[in-house]
Order: C-alpha cells, then sequence, then structure tokens
C-alpha cells in the first residue's frame, strides 16, 4: 500500500497566459528562480514519491528537458568555474526518476489521468497537478499519504472556498470525522456548480492519493463538462463502492495558473527569501497604489 509514484498532468494549453504561453509552457514559468513545475516535483519527493510521470503534450518537451542533463550547459558552467550553478544544475537532472506518458487529445483531466493507467499498474498512487502550488510545514501530499497509511482508503486535499467562487472548482458533500479534525467522509462530489446548488463550500484542490479503481470508473463514466472526462465524476462513480476521505489540508495555496495567483506566488516566496525580503518589503512601501 505504498505510495512510490505520483501522476502530474502538465499537457494542457496555457491559454489564460497567452500569449507568453504560445511557446513556453506555463509550467516553466519561474516563482522567482525556479520554474513552478520544480516546486510541484519537489513536493512529490518530500513527499517519498519514487517516480514522477509526466502527463505531457506536443510542444511542451521543455518540461521534460529541465530534469534532463545538459551537457554542453555543464561543460560551460565547468569551464566558468561557476561551481555553485553547476551543482544546482546537476541536482536538477538527477532530482527524480522521470516517465512522459503523452496525452495525444485534450479531453481533461480524467482522461489525463486515463493515460498513466498500464504505468500506474496495480498500486495507489499520487495526483499532483502542477497550478496548485501549496507551502506547507508539513508537504501538503505527505498530509495526504498520512492518513492514507492509516485509513488505506484514497484521501484528497479539501480547501474552503468563499460560496461564489464554488462554480471554479469540484466541490464535496461531507461527513466530519468524529475523532480527527481537518478530516471528512465525502458523499458526493460536483464539478464546478453554482453557488446556489453547491453542497458546502469545501473545494478539491489538485492533490490526491487514489486506488487503481479510479481507472475502471474513468473508462466508464461518460464526457461531462467543458465536454471534457472529469476526474470529479469518476470519484463520483467510485463513492458507490469505496470510502473516500477529504482533508482539509494546512498550508497556503496559490493557483499558479491564473495571472493573479502567479504574482502572488512570486511576492509570497520572494519574501521568503532572505536576499530579496528588505528590499521588496522597501519597494512595496514605496509605491503609490
Amino acid at each position: 500500500m505504498r505510495v512510490r509514484k505520483a501522476i502530474i498532468p502538465v499537457a494542457g494549453l496555457g491559454t489564460r497566459f497567452l500569449p507568453a504561453t504560445k511557446s513556453i509552457p506555463k509550467e516553466m514559468f519561474p516563482i522567482v528562480d525556479k520554474p513552478s513545475i520544480q516546486y510541484i516535483v519537489e513536493e512529490a519527493l518530500q513527499s517519498g514519491i519514487e517516480q514522477i510521470i509526466f502527463i505531457n503534450a506536443h510542444g511542451k518537451e521543455a518540461i521534460e528537458d529541465h530534469f534532463d542533463k545538459n551537457i554542453e550547459l555543464e561543460a560551460i558552467l565547468h569551464s566558468r568555474k561557476q561551481q555553485d550553478l553547476l551543482k544546482q544544475v546537476r541536482a536538477i537532472s538527477h532530482m527524480a526518476k522521470t516517465i512522459t506518458v503523452r496525452q495525444k487529445t485534450p479531453l481533461g483531466l480524467g482522461h489525463a489521468i486515463l493515460c498513466a493507467k498500464d504505468v500506474i499498474g496495480d498500486e495507489p498512487f499520487a495526483i499532483l497537478l502542477a497550478d496548485d502550488l501549496v507551502d506547507a510545514q508539513r508537504p501538503c501530499l505527505l498530509q495526504l499519504i498520512d492518513f492514507f497509511k492509516k485509513k488505506k482508503t484514497p484521501v484528497i486535499a479539501l480547501m474552503e472556498v468563499p460560496k461564489e467562487h464554488t462554480n471554479l472548482y469540484g466541490i464535496a458533500r461531507v461527513t466530519p470525522d468524529q475523532e480527527q479534525d481537518r478530516l471528512y467522509d465525502i458523499c458526493e462530489v460536483v464539478e464546478k456548480p453554482a453557488p446556489s446548488q453547491a453542497p458546502s463550500r469545501l473545494a478539491i484542490i489538485g492533490r490526491y492519493i487514489l486506488t487503481p479503481d479510479i481507472f475502471r470508473c474513468l473508462e466508464e463514466i461518460s464526457i461531462g463538462k467543458g465536454n471534457e472526462v472529469q476526474l470529479t465524476d469518476a470519484i463520483q462513480r467510485m463513492l458507490a463502492f469505496k470510502k473516500v476521505l477529504g482533508y482539509r489540508y494546512e498550508g497556503k495555496r496559490f493557483d499558479t495558473g491564473d495571472k493573479l495567483g502567479f504574482l502572488q506566488a512570486n511576492i509570497y516566496f520572494g519574501l521568503k527569501r532572505k536576499e530579496f525580503r528588505k528590499p521588496l518589503i522597501q519597494l512595496l512601501k514605496t509605491l503609490k497604489l
């Protein structure tokens, strides 16, 4: 029951960031000085994940290249005696064991997960969505894995959102656990309901621990909202025969697939850096807003 593999879907077109994403994957946009995708991979590795499965698409090879060895760059850094930079570059190429699976048709998140079925096999696995960057004392994914180890059943990350934003998320109807704070039994999940129809304000964010049962559910469901295969719909189907838990994770989350969220993440992580904190604060104080 150990969670060794993680799926990270990165095949999206990034239309919210056009024209910047016309030639650069949004996952490669830097948060201070690291591409956002590297933060996601680091969280997975800090949570005990051993193998990363990228669900990718044509034109986004830069993501794979980032985690590959660059012999020419390393040679240049070595010749210039830039040892600190050389160490960083080499560390990235040795960071994770990765596999890439192509999603040839953009049919949504559920379809992207289904593309990894043969690689996952018969073991539990994690999903991390690249747009959801979470800063937490204990990695968000590891918080879910801890409960999966105890309960031996799927666990999904939840956060409370304003009622008027429920149409932006999958929303869960839940029953609170009687013994564990922040833990819930999920009774129903609904993809992007209107505020008047939302069963709660608890939204699903991009961290999941699932079992292979989900693949059968993905194969059985119909096309859902947005004319796509929705992972939320498959989870709803799985609820008919399997218990699914929701955990209201501890940490601060940024939607880096959104322009405002991306800017907020850069400011937040910039302020956390000792060398940038003081000048950034001074700049913000001098701005006439």
